[in-house]
């Protein structure tokens, strides 16, 4: 995470590489790479966390006759023929009066025409189910819904194929009385609601949503269009969503489902079906679960990244982990200052937390602008009042969001993907602009498949609790790539370790009942080294910076690429990789890391190629069974500028053009042996193919010799004069979202946002 390092001030400096040797200039000679990085790909794959299996839409979804059912004849159904502010009904079971139709008996009714001022009515005493065919209809009413379900077993409504329907409201409702508030949507169901058929259909909500269901809404297909001047679709027990088209333009949420007071409700669950979604708020948002199966997405949130509200990061030290460790810094990286820090140094916070965040260590919002609307049911004797999120996130669930496949193409002014509980990725591509965190899991981030490219975020990555299991992921963040931090783990590490703190974070998390995950395996993850007794923790400097928390970064197989701004991996607690690829690039400032934890790095498998500034570097840790080297050159290298690093044989260990100016370099790869002996270059060219920057097959030529060295250890550090031993310097402002000394939270405040209250609140937001 961020560590604030303030520039201009008088705050004392980290210890920093001062009085290295000018590189030796020996020409290097060619080397074959065959035996490339990617040649790693056999490791073992170990599953450290739960993997866990998807619930799927069938899971979750039952379909019945009526819900699939197109069919009718005009032997068996009743026509209402709309024409203006009149209709004619040929048929039983319906009246027209007033410039209004009800339907009183259950059965199919067809209709056609144009009502310009009337309304819809369905009203029967049984609760059988109505059917209503759009045959090429047009209903509009000026002062109410234009299809109003206010008793039946089930409405189900059929577009007929190859016609064009439309409903409409107006801008204002006229209520009997000043306690009464629905409908409220152009199309507004007290009872379950289906779509089906092939036609089309277009709904504008003027007045507040386009279609409401207060039981379950489900979609079997269709074309429909929606913009409102609220939500677009909403049932509030279920909005499932078979096959079709769906267009929404909506001011507030795109697809929501609202029950927060039975956990086996309240969710959205899609098969399939094409997606075009602007929304204001958040794109699709459940209460409980959201589970895609596939489908084609694209989602605009509150008019995207663009303009997401500038990050403030507040606190002298409130950002992640940090300091030396793994296999520590050389000796000759300069002294730590020592004596009292300046008189003009900023107040350390407190352990009690910084000021202005919440329990979870998330900055307070610069307001507490709620906008309350009651969400009554009439069919029962009680009334809820929900408040509307001001968030803006592209996929968001209460409790846990799957996706087992899709293509996602998302441009969101908050998070992309975000569950106040847990997110699994089992398949899918997605394509992310993110104006904060790409995907975000208050607890366990679970990635087991799909290609997912984050383009654009502030950070990539952030869960308590991390695993990449398989997939390639590529990320791009200002701040931190990866960010383990936060959930309910941080929370009782950081009040075990901070025992005089006045507040203790609370997990604002709602479980649901709904079988969303089963785990198919649990095993510890915590295989941590009490601190003290690895080099990890050797540099963690004064005053308790960076204590550890139990948040976790697992790494057990595919493909991760970053691009960071800020720490290029970052675990508040330990990271353990097993297999997979792994390719950091940044940060260029001193203030972060291209690794920062503040437990462990256990790295057994896989290959890894970390590149990034000098200042805040750190290697992995000596219980590592798999060997690492930390170069570190005298001078920053230029983007581009090739590292190439060789045994005693020629045979090619690395071979890497990192995207971002760096200055240190880590590489771990089942090539490297402790007793080896190598050789590192710098420039130079290869004919090899480069994916992601990381070279594979073909010659390397053309370096300049850096250093000739043997390893003596796992983790080995050197620079130009060849192999230097570790210290126990000063480390850097760790632990982020901690408590006690520079440990501080990460206090991300957003400047221009109001505070956002849910019953499922973004706790670690």
């Amino acid at each position: 995470m961020k560590k604030n390092v303030i520039t201009g001030s008088k705050l004392w400096s980290i210890a920093m590489i001062t009085s290295l040797l000018a590189a030796c200039s020996s020409p290097a000679t060619t080397s074959t790479t065959a035996n490339a990085a990617t040649s790693t790909t056999g490791t073992t794959k170990t599953v450290s966390v739960s993997e866990q299996t998807s619930v799927k839409y069938a899971d979750l979804v039952s379909l019945d006759a009526d819900d699939t059912n197109i069919s009718w004849s005009e032997a068996d159904s009743t026509a209402i023929k709309l024409n203006g502010t009149t209709a004619t009904v040929t048929g039983s079971g319906a009246k027209a009066a007033n410039g209004s139709v009800t339907i009183t008996e259950a059965g199919t009714y067809v209709l056609s025409g144009e009502l310009t001022d009337g309304q819809i009515v369905v009203n029967v005493a049984d609760k059988g189910t109505v059917h209503l065919v759009l045959n090429g209809a047009t209903i509009h009413d000026n002062d109410s819904a234009a299809i109003y379900i206010q008793k039946a077993g089930k409405a189900v409504i059929t577009l007929e194929k190859g016609t064009k329907n439309t409903v409409s409201d107006g801008k204002t409702y006229v209520y009997a009385d000043a306690t009464t508030d629905e409908p409220d949507a152009a199309i507004f169901s007290k009872a379950d609601l289906t779509f089906n058929g092939a036609g089309q259909l277009t709904v504008t909500g003027n007045y507040n949503e386009g279609i409401t269901s207060k039981d379950d809404l489900k979609i079997i297909s269709g074309n429909i269009s929606v913009k409102a001047a609220d939500d677009g679709i909403k049932g509030k027990d279920m909005v499932a969503i078979q096959a079709g088209t769906i267009t929404i333009e909506a001011e507030g949420d795109g697809i929501k489902s609202t029950n927060d007071t039975d956990t086996t409700k309240g969710f959205v669950a899609i098969a399939g079906g094409t997606f075009d979604i602007q929304s204001g708020n958040d794109g699709i948002q459940a209460e409980t679960a959201l589970v895609t199966d596939g489908g084609k997405y694209n989602i605009v949130t509150a008019g995207g990244s663009a303009n997401a509200p500038a990050k403030v990061e507040e606190g002298p030290f409130g950002g992640g982990g940090g300091g030396w460790g793994g296999g520590t810094p050389p000796t000759d990286m300069g002294t730590p200052p020592v004596g009292e820090p300046p008189a003009d140094m900023p107040e350390m916070p407190n352990n009690s937390g910084n000021a202005g965040t919440n329990t979870n260590g998330a900055a307070a919002s610069s307001s507490a602008n709620t906008t309350a609307t009651t969400d009554s049911d009439a069919d029962a004797d009680t009334a809820t009042t929900a408040t509307e999120s001001t968030s803006a996130k592209a996929l968001k669930a209460g409790t846990d969001l799957t996706v087992n496949g899709g293509t996602y193409t998302i441009d969101s002014m908050d998070d992309s993907l975000h569950s106040n509980n847990n997110v699994t990725v089992n398949d899918g591509t997605f394509n992310i602009e993110s104006g904060d965190d790409g995907i975000h899991a208050d607890q366990e981030l679970t990635i087991n498949g799909g290609t997912i490219t984050i383009a654009k975020s502030y950070e990539g990555l952030e869960g308590a609790i991390i695993t990449l299991n398989d997939g390639d992921v590529d990320v791009t963040a200002s701040d931190d790539g990866v960010n383990a931090a936060g959930g309910e783990t941080e929370t009782a590490a950081n009040t075990a370790a901070s025992t005089d703190s006045a507040t203790t974070a609370t997990d604002a998390t709602t479980t649901s009942n709904i079988s969303v995950t089963e785990t198919t395996g649990t095993t510890s993850t915590t295989d941590q080294t009490p601190q003290g007794t690895d080099a990890t923790q050797q540099g963690r400097g004064p005053g308790g910076m960076g204590a550890a928390s139990n948040n976790e970064f697992h790494i057990n197989g595919g493909t991760l690429t970053v691009n960071a701004g800020g720490d290029g991996l970052d675990s508040n607690g330990s990271i353990n990789m097993t297999g997979g690829t792994v390719i950091v690039n940044g940060p260029t400032d001193n203030g972060n890391g291209a690794l920062d934890y503040d437990g462990t790095f256990v790295i057994s498998g896989g290959y890894l190629v970390a590149a990034g500034s000098s200042g805040m570097a750190q290697g992995t840790s000596d219980a590592s069974t798999q060997n690492t080297i930390v170069m570190t050159f005298p001078a920053t290298q230029k983007a581009g500028t090739l590292v190439h690093v060789q045994d005693s044989e020629g045979n090619n260990i690395l071979t890497f053009a990192p995207a971002k100016d760096y200055q240190t370099v880590v590489v771990s790869s089942p090539d490297l042996a402790k007793d080896g002996s190598y050789v590192i270059y710098s420039g130079g060219t290869s004919t090899g193919k480069a994916v992601d920057g990381l070279y594979t097959d073909g010659t390397y030529s053309g370096g300049t010799k850096v250093v000739a060295f043997q390893s003596t250890s796992n983790v080995t550090w050197v620079n130009e004069s060849g192999v230097t031993t570790a210290n126990t310097g000063m480390g850097g402002p760790g632990g982020g979202r901690g408590q006690g000394g520079f440990g501080g939270g990460r206090n991300r405040s957003q400047s221009g946002t109001t505070s956002d209250s849910t019953s499922s609140t973004d706790s670690a937001k």
